[in-house]
């Protein structure tokens, strides 16, 4: 098959080459000309991605893989396009904006040809795929859905990171406007992917068809929803332990212990591109989900809540020195979208202290781009904050932060062995 693949960022990209190395011809849009020639150079143009940098290597010499900023050159005569803009969501408004998925939706359209599957893996409001995209498709190029062209949609469901691997282990999802379409968006995954074995699941896994493109849309939001809700139930049990004395950590691991509860841990933040922002998606279609509101609530609420804390040990943090540990959202991860790193900074900022950051996967030059002052190993401060579990920071010691008097671990990855004499608060433990 000859496939486009619409956005080459940390989902995008993985998939193209996914595609590519299942033996088809496949060329990736983006509309940043950087990111188009380090791909087109056989170089993977972000770090982290186990395996992408070897599997570019070899497709793109190959001819199996290219990229380009031109729909013209991408879009006409494919077997399939596969779309993943980023959606985002408006931060006064909690209302999705689909500003770049329109443009790259009419720029798509406006080279679709007859024939073509096209797939949306961007997490979408239920009902979008039908009500925006297939209009909006069929206006600008003049094509019928269900007639010219088929249209479904298919959530990403991979962690980034593990792409490759989530590919295998998860069933792919889809769900059509048309009995047609879902059967030709079946017969292009299976064609794309291999899966895992997994006895545990009720159907063995590969490509299930859920029957519609909205079953679709919301077996994603209520996937990742059910995460934020279950973050904030943790939280809200780890400072109810923290004013009575208990580890909530032990609780956890005690319910956990027979099938039927499956607690989360809590923590400092919810960051990333998914679960801060889904159960905003899904909010947007269903107001009355209260229980998801006050879940989300509860977790943007934790930052001001540890820094709080930090507030009940050292009295007013006017004036001291204070490290926030990590900016990325996640261990191992160099991104920082919706990072607990930027409420944590306001929270200390907004107490008076004086605030420096660091993170082992940003230099000091990317610190400042973001606003920051680096923070380098060896500078005294007076209280230490860990937004982000970064494997490095389980090493940490009093040694290397001189002067500390206070450390905040919002991510209980650090070693209390390693803190006798110094003051250390876990979140979720009295």
């Amino acid at each position: 098959m000859r496939i486009a693949v619409v956005a080459l960022g940390k989902i995008g990209l993985p998939l193209a080459v996914q595609f590519a190395d299942a033996g088809h011809e496949v060329v990736g849009v983006d509309v940043n000309p950087a990111t188009v020639a380090t791909v087109n150079d056989g170089r993977e143009p972000f770090p982290g991605e186990a395996h992408l940098a070897e599997k570019l290597a070899a497709l793109v010499p190959a001819g199996r893989l290219r990229a380009t900023t031109d729909y013209a050159d991408a879009i006409p005569g494919a077997d399939a396009v596969v779309l993943v803009v980023p959606l985002f969501v408006d931060e006064e408004t909690a209302q999705p904006d689909f500003g770049w998925m329109d443009a790259a939706t009419r720029s798509l359209a406006a080279h679709l040809t007859p024939g073509t599957l096209v797939s949306y893996e961007t997490t979408l409001p239920v009902g979008t795929t039908r009500e925006r995209w297939k209009p909006l498709l069929e206006e600008v190029s003049g094509l019928r859905e269900g007639t010219d062209f088929d249209l479904v949609f298919s959530p990403e469901r991979v962690l980034t990171g593990r792409v490759f691997a989530d590919l295998r282990r998860y069933p792919k999802l889809v769900g059509g406007l048309s009995a047609q379409g879902a059967a030709r968006a079946v017969d292009f995954y299976e064609a794309v992917l291999t899966f895992d074995e997994r006895p545990d699941l009720p159907r063995p896994n590969g490509v299930w068809d859920l029957g519609s493109a909205e079953a679709a849309e919301m077996a994603k939001l209520a996937e990742t929803t059910y995460r934020d809700v279950n973050i904030g139930l943790a939280n809200q049990f780890g400072a109810f332990a923290e004013r009575a004395g208990i580890d909530i950590y032990a609780v956890i691991d005690a319910c956990n212990s027979q099938p039927y509860s499956h607690i989360h841990r809590p923590g400092i933040a919810v960051g990333g591109h998914c679960i801060p922002v889904y159960p905003r998606l899904y909010l947007s279609v269903d107001p009355d989900a209260s229980i998801v509101r006050e879940a989300r609530a509860v977790n943007a609420a934790m930052p001001e809540h540890v820094v709080g804390r930090a507030a009940e040990v050292l009295g007013d943090l006017a004036g001291l020195r204070a490290v926030v540990l990590g900016a990325a959202y996640r261990g191992g991860v160099k991104e920082t979208a919706f990072s607990g790193v930027f409420a944590t900074v306001a929270a200390l900022e907004s107490r008076g202290a004086r605030v420096t950051v660091h993170d082992p996967l940003y230099d000091d030059a990317e610190l400042a781009a973001l606003g920051w002052t680096a923070h380098r190993r060896g500078d005294e401060v007076d209280v230490a904050v860990v937004q982000t579990d970064h494997a490095e920071y389980r090493e940490l010691a009093p040694a290397d932060l001189p002067g500390i008097r206070l450390l905040v671990d919002g991510r209980r990855v650090t070693d209390p062995a390693r803190w006798t004499g110094v003051p250390r608060i876990v979140v979720g433990q009295g």
